[in-house]
């Protein structure tokens, strides 16, 4: 049995699966728009999938929501209005939520922002890739560069004064400086936010069946080695192992899941993780949007559950917290996981004579070589 003295914040998380065209790195529960979009129908499943959920977490404040896909900005502002008008009638939230929703060029202007920002949208994170055309076209994605710029434009018209461009590195056939000129157009559009992904070819997915020729990996060191130097010359700090942000506008949502904070999920194939006073609960929902959208808010749209074991708890902390810069407090272990710290010291002795952690009483941090070499340091707790 796990033991908590208290429970950890509580965040949600909207699936909406749709996209114009699946990209042929992409691994995620994404869906091509072959006909119409049942908008309404959705948001009403939605509704009732958090319905189900709330005997979960009855009387805990909601800090964060995280709309992600897919392609979120596929839905019409009115329905990402009425589905935020629903997720308030049955849940508190803090009075100074964060709000993100996932946006791709090509598919939103700044009147559709504009109508996001009205629907109670605060934050966008925005899936730039690249700026190059060529590029671009080698990835799938369905936007040019000047899609791209016009997408990040519209936003800051819109009102939005906090949103982050997604970009990845490790392209078919880029060079160094193609990265970096990636990087610096996306600077000068001012975001808050900036994520950078090393392109990876993962199992069912296009590019795993016919894969790309993509640089090396000394190429792609030196790629996310200069990266990190530019974002930190322009004032974005790098917290995360793919994330940097101006001061104060660290993604919130984000930062949950990596301090193994709690979360629900809802919409096809969302996961969720809720701790109650001796377990941690696993739950997630079929993935497919047919199925469910005929199960949502009954049992046949639950496609799993899982309580964690005390193996489980560690693994998952340690994937999550590892992941964050400056690592995290000793105590935050036991208050997360629900486990005495001193139950990973063999591990933590191993990872620190390998000059892949620092650690004490008080903090817990990878060290330079531990961020380089992540999945080694992952492998002794996993």
């Amino acid at each position: 049995m796990l033991q908590f003295a208290s429970l950890p914040p509580l965040s949600l998380y909207v699936h909406i699966p749709w996209c114009v065209r699946k990209c042929p790195y992409c691994d995620f529960n994404s869906h091509e728009a072959r006909e119409m979009i049942p908008e309404q129908e959705y948001v009403e499943a939605l509704l009732r999938d958090l319905e189900q959920d709330l005997p979960r977490v009855w009387g805990r404040i909601v800090h964060t929501i995280f709309i992600g896909g897919g392609t979120p900005s596929l839905f019409s502002p009115a329905a990402i209005d009425r589905l935020l008008s629903g997720i308030r009638a049955r849940l508190p939230l803090d009075q100074n939520i964060e709000i993100t929703l996932e946006a791709n060029p090509g598919t939103v202007d700044e009147e559709h922002f504009r109508g996001f920002r009205e629907a109670g949208i605060n934050r966008l994170s925005i899936g730039i890739q690249s700026f190059d055309d060529e590029k671009l076209k080698a990835l799938g994605r369905i936007h040019g560069r000047d899609a791209a710029l016009r997408a990040a434009e519209s936003a800051r018209a819109a009102g939005f004064d906090n949103f982050n461009l997604d970009l990845m590195f490790g392209l078919p056939g880029q060079t160094v400086e193609q990265a970096l000129a990636d990087m610096r157009t996306a600077i000068q559009l001012r975001p808050t936010h900036l994520s950078a992904y090393q392109l990876t070819i993962e199992p069912n997915t296009l590019f795993h069946a016919r894969p790309p020729t993509l640089p090396d990996d000394d190429s792609t060191w030196d790629m996310q080695s200069r990266l990190q130097t530019e974002l930190a010359a322009a004032g974005y700090r790098q917290y995360e192992v793919s994330a940097y942000a101006k001061p104060g506008y660290e993604c919130r949502h984000n930062l949950n899941y990596w301090k193994f904070g709690d979360y629900l999920g809802i919409g096809a194939g969302a996961h969720a993780k809720i701790t109650d006073a001796g377990s941690i609960t696993r739950l997630w929902k079929v993935k497919q949007p047919k199925e469910y959208l005929r199960g949502a808010g009954a049992a046949e749209g639950i496609g799993g559950e899982q309580k964690l074991s005390r193996h489980d708890a560690v693994a998952e902390f340690m994937l999550n917290a590892l992941r964050l810069v400056d690592g995290f407090p000793s105590p935050l272990f036991q208050e997360r996981a629900g486990i005495p710290i001193s139950a990973c010291e063999p591990e933590l002795a191993q990872a620190e004579t390998k000059g892949l952690i620092e650690w004490d009483a008080q903090s817990i941090r990878p060290t330079p070589q531990g961020r380089r070499f992540l999945n080694n340091l992952l492998e002794l707790f996993i």
